[in-house]
């Protein structure tokens, strides 16, 4: 081929998800229907009844284009969070704002600082737009709050700092993390990827510097694959300074959220109930790894997401082997962590039959 690709794709990295269902099924020769899957971080009890029925109403009306400004859904959003529609900023996943970012921010010579183990898109699109990566190393497998802003130079344009942490469950300390906002510089965009906040008891809560406009150089990124249960919609969104949302809005692709997408999420954020179940349903997941793990004498990392990363000695072989017993986890080995799996929190049935798989691969009782 004599295409002249753009330079930055030859050392690109792949973003590698976690293994489909039907894929493995394919592969192993196995019934898809006994096949569980906790590999990427969904929620086990599907999306909200509500948001369910929105969808089937919107359905009906696919022949016609989305609303391209999400009118409905960012009001509703605004009134839910305190502050205005020009404070958000819709993407096709979070995944889409950490893109817009880039764009906005990023060109060769500018640089990214990120923590060891941090989330794999930040490393891609970095390395996308030509900037250079600066990780600082993890402290007990989460941030370095202080050494990050010693890392900061005037060459830094965005600093990611994810709370809770994917893929370690790490979070960082309250006061910890209010005075690294405050110090990050004005010039310096600090992107707060917060797509499991909602799994916290008692979360920092960062938007009333969004509010104020005291921090013009702060935003913050949700989403609605996780806690609401919409993984299949992608769909997340940013909060931040008016200015810097406008300047999102000239990248961001017409019609970005589709209207299916756009009518679950609008739904799902009435559905507490749904929340609270989920909520509940993850924290006695956690609680049962941690004790199983401890039992098993198997090191892992205390968790306040919906995951839980497990040390299990070689991580590539236990994934493989579990797959062959119908269980989809999370290799770490392209996160540097090649001792460990990453298990999401599934319902009681399915979390057991893990623990069980997972205790006969290794060889325990």
């Amino acid at each position: 081929m004599n295409l002249p690709l753009n330079p930055s794709l030859s050392n690109l990295p792949v973003y590698q998800p976690g293994r489909p269902i039907e894929e493995v099924a394919r592969e192993l020769g196995l019934a898809a229907e006994g096949i569980i899957k906790l590999a990427s971080n969904e929620n086990p009890l599907g999306p909200s009844p509500l948001a369910v029925a929105a969808m089937r109403q919107a359905l009906r009306r696919t022949n016609l284009y989305p609303d391209g400004n999400a009118f409905h859904l960012k009001q509703k959003l605004a009134s839910k969070l305190g502050v205005t529609a020009s404070n958000l900023a819709l993407g096709n996943g979070s995944n889409e704002i950490i893109e817009m970012i880039g764009h906005a921010l990023l060109a060769p010579g500018a640089e990214v600082v990120v923590s060891q183990y941090c989330f794999a898109v930040y490393p891609i699109v970095t390395a996308l737009f030509g900037a250079k990566l600066v990780t600082v190393p993890a402290k007990k497998f989460g941030h370095d709050l202080e050494a990050m802003l010693a890392a900061l130079t005037p060459n830094t344009r965005v600093v990611f700092v994810a709370n809770p942490n994917n893929p370690t469950g790490t979070t960082v300390g309250r006061e910890d993390l209010a005075r690294f906002v405050q110090a990050v510089p004005d010039n310096v965009l600090l992107a707060m990827d917060e797509a499991y906040i909602e799994f916290l008891e008692e979360p920092i809560d960062l938007l009333p510097e969004i509010r104020n406009g005291s921090r013009t150089n702060l935003i913050l990124m949700r989403t609605f694959s996780k806690i609401y249960g919409l993984a299949g919609l992608r769909i997340g969104y940013g909060i931040g300074h008016p200015d810097f949302v406008a300047a999102l809005e000239k990248i961001r692709q017409p019609f970005n959220i589709n209207s299916v997408a756009q009518a679950g999420a609008l739904a799902a954020l009435d559905d507490t109930r749904h929340i609270e179940r989920t909520r509940k349903t993850n924290s006695r997941g956690l609680r049962l790894y941690a004790r199983t793990f401890r039992r098993l004498g198997l090191e892992f990392i205390p968790s306040s997401a919906n995951f839980i990363l497990v040390r299990v000695g070689d991580g590539q072989r236990v994934f493989e082997e579990l797959q062959k017993r119908g269980v989809i986890v999370r290799p770490m080995g392209g996160y540097q962590l090649p001792e460990w799996v990453r298990i999401s929190v599934g319902t009681a049935r399915e979390n057991q039959r893990c623990i069980e798989a997972l205790t006969a691969v290794l060889g325990r009782s």
